[in-house]
């Protein structure tokens, strides 16, 4: 049965890792209807948390979140399992591009074809903004928090790490203030 279940999240984060270009907040749709809608393996709170924390680990989005969710399905095995299908497809494709590198950037249908694929990245990345906004700013205070962070890495170029780290630290305080305050 674990065999079995390994092949599953093999072959889901395979499917992921293979249709989705652009990134981690590229993939949020696909991840939410794969790993919530279609096979229940997680909830949308545990997705951005494990979607928040991929962020602020080293390493790339998606395949932080893969490891997270095998982890939660079938600990290290599992972990394993959904990384390397994660990874797979990029394998192959960097692997087949390696091979004809030198002639591959020159051929004018790629160049216009990686165009196309760019501004369609752009719409993935926007529509998972507005997603990802609509489901953690609920409250005042998320939207002050938001408009900081914002603020900070735009207009003054904080640091990534700086900016999460301080919406940690600001999210335990306003937590602890709403205890003192009951």
């Amino acid at each position: 049965m674990i065999i079995k279940d390994l092949l599953e999240l093999y072959v889901t984060f395979f499917k992921i890792g293979s249709i989705t270009f652009g990134g981690g907040l590229a993939m949020l749709p696909i991840l939410e209807r794969e790993l919530i809608d279609k096979k229940g393996w997680t909830t949308s709170e545990e997705l951005l948390d494990y979607y928040a924390i991929a962020q602020s680990t080293p390493g790339i989005i998606a395949v932080n979140v893969a490891t997270f969710v095998g982890h939660k399905k079938k600990n290290v095995p599992g972990a394993i399992a959904a990384t390397f299908g994660m990874v797979s497809p990029s394998l192959v494709i960097i692997m087949c591009i390696a091979m004809f590198v030198s002639n591959f950037m020159e051929i004018h249908w790629v160049q216009n074809a990686l165009k196309g694929i760019n501004v369609s990245v752009a719409a993935l990345l926007t529509y998972s903004v507005f997603t990802l906004i609509k489901k953690t700013v609920k409250n005042w205070w998320a939207a002050i928090l938001f408009l900081l962070a914002f603020a900070s890495v735009y207009f003054f170029n904080f640091h990534s790490v700086a900016v999460i780290l301080s919406g940690a630290l600001c999210g335990i305080v306003i937590h602890v203030l709403k205890r003192v305050g009951k």
